[in-house]
């Protein structure tokens, strides 16, 4: 376990809630997770170079990770998964439990669609493979940091087909989706939208296709502020915590053809 800061307890806590124009003023804190000393190296020299992200600690498991928050109050988590005394996704549900606003970006070398859903379930903002190109990973860092989740596509594209199959299944057995994951509900009769826009529909139907934020504006050629405004309206009509669970939600809803996505 290390601490690389003197700083201690302030972090996230004390700068959630500034204007984006003072916030970028700001050092993102980052905690790096992981049992293999290679990897966290590897982190480190990589983040160190990008500007306005500051490695703060490192943890060797779950539990290590746990206390390192508990002391460094961390903006962004990057955690592993599979780790001796407590793995990393149980470490993340104390952590979310503690501190809901610390963002969690899980790395993984696990490409099943069952760990990316135990990973949102869990509180994960964001699921990639430690075999993506380094642009991308460092990417996800900022997109967690800008309340975004990135996923790895293939995975989220299997596991939103299996929601709007109405075919749910944790590690191969089949299972009831847990209380804070939108379980497939009915389809509404035709012509029905949940309250939401024509164009909240179409951006819906790019986040099933894993889309960044950036990549729905370019698309359709508006503004990164309102494909973000509009995703914030979509998650709150559709009564969901994440674009995640939106996408999943309008797929189950037939809001969105999963087919198409």
């Amino acid at each position: 376990m290390i601490d690389k800061t003197a700083e201690g307890t302030r972090g996230a806590s004390e700068r959630r809630g500034v204007p984006s124009s003072v916030a970028r003023d700001f050092t993102a804190r980052v905690l790096i997770v992981d049992d293999h000393d290679l990897v966290r190296d590897g982190y480190q020299r990589m983040l160190a170079r990008e500007e306005g992200l500051e490695v703060v600690g490192e943890a060797a498991n779950g539990w290590e990770a746990v206390e390192l928050c508990r002391k460094l109050r961390p903006d962004l988590i990057l955690m592993d998964v599979r780790m001796p005394e407590m793995d990393g996704l149980e470490a993340t549900r104390r952590i979310k439990a503690e501190f809901p606003t610390t963002g969690v970006l899980v790395v993984t070398t696990y490409d099943n669609p069952d760990y990316l859903l135990e990973a949102i379930e869990a509180g994960a903002a964001g699921y990639i493979l430690k075999d993506a190109p380094k642009q991308q990973l460092v990417n996800a860092v900022r997109r967690t940091l800008n309340g975004e989740s990135p996923l790895n596509q293939e995975l989220a594209v299997q596991l939103i087909s299996r929601f709007a199959c109405g075919a749910y299944q944790q590690r191969g057995e089949p299972a009831t989706p847990p209380p804070d994951m939108p379980r497939p509900p009915e389809r509404l009769p035709q012509g029905s939208s949940k309250g939401l826009t024509p164009r909240e529909i179409e951006i819906l139907a790019h986040l099933a296709q894993g889309k960044s934020n950036p990549q729905i504006a370019q698309e359709l050629v508006i503004s990164w502020a309102t494909v973000k405004t509009h995703v914030q309206r979509i998650i709150a009509k559709l009564g969901v915590s994440d674009r995640t669970q939106a996408a999943v939600r309008a797929i189950g809803l037939g809001l969105v053809d999963a087919e198409r996505s």
